[in-house]
């Protein structure tokens, strides 16, 4: 990838917009361009007619690592909040609002945030390389843009906790057994199986699952706005945290972090 090439690939085949995440040497991790760019993306794809289904999905090895570390923690506490609030947040409301199936294709690990987005989508297919990790706490963080409504609703409060608190990986078989993907794929499948089931999907009255999509919101996530706001609050507090900066210092340092509860 160039300096110059998009950090959001977009493709329309028949009714099915893929959008790619396009910073495969980074591991799709989310800087602020990408999270401006993928935005923009959602907002085009669901303003466009001819879009019927979305298909969102990764360039490389991975689906996305996640925030990007390097770049949130060279900003000042006050913006690293104002960029969690002003650029997370749309995304995952965007992602659940869309009147038009999201499909997540994974073609590799989706940790913390890239984790979080895909389980806002409203179906997953993984590759075998799949993988989801809810890793929020291996920095000292919770679990954000909409992660601690939508897991547990997914795998219930005992599962939710432990990947949250532990913050273990879940290869893809797993995640199939317990429902936080729908279907898994060869990894040299996955781009000819995700458009297809978009197609499909496209075909159907994409109207009614709009509707269905909007009363599933309403029946589940009737606060979905008000928690995802209670959640930065929460974040802030993570952030003030010595146990934060010792995470993203020993991630960054690439070594064992000394987490102390403080």
């Amino acid at each position: 990838m160039t300096d110059s090439a998009p950090v959001v690939l977009s493709e329309d085949h028949a009714g099915v917009r893929l959008l790619t995440l396009n910073r495969p040497d980074m591991r799709n991790a989310l800087n602020a361009e990408l999270l401006l760019a993928l935005r923009a993306a959602l907002e085009g794809a669901a303003a466009d007619p001819a879009v019927r289904c979305i298909v969102l999905t990764g360039a490389g090895s991975a689906f996305c690592a996640g925030a990007d570390l390097t770049e949130f923690q060279a900003r000042i506490h006050g913006e690293r909040e104002a960029t969690f609030g002003d650029n997370f947040t749309p995304i995952v409301r965007l992602l659940r609002r869309i009147e038009k199936p999201i499909i997540a294709a994974l073609n590799g690990p989706a940790v913390g945030a890239g984790c979080s987005f895909a389980l806002a989508c409203d179906l997953r297919i993984a590759s075998e390389a799949g993988a989801l990790a809810v890793a929020y706490v291996r920095v000292g963080l919770i679990p954000d843009t909409g992660g601690t409504l939508i897991l547990p609703l997914l795998v219930g409060l005992p599962k939710a906790s432990e990947l949250a608190f532990t913050g273990g990986r879940v290869a893809s078989a797993e995640a199939l057994r317990l429902g936080l993907v729908n279907r898994v794929v060869p990894a040299d499948e996955l781009h000819a199986a995700a458009l297809q089931w978009g197609a499909e999907l496209a075909a159907l009255p994409t109207v009614a699952i709009g509707l269905t999509k909007r009363a599933f919101n309403a029946a589940l996530m009737p606060q979905f706005d008000e928690h995802l706001e209670y959640e930065l609050e929460l974040i802030a507090q993570a952030f003030d945290t010595h146990d934060h900066r010792e995470g993203v210092a020993a991630f960054l340092e690439r070594r064992e972090p000394n987490f102390t509860g403080r």
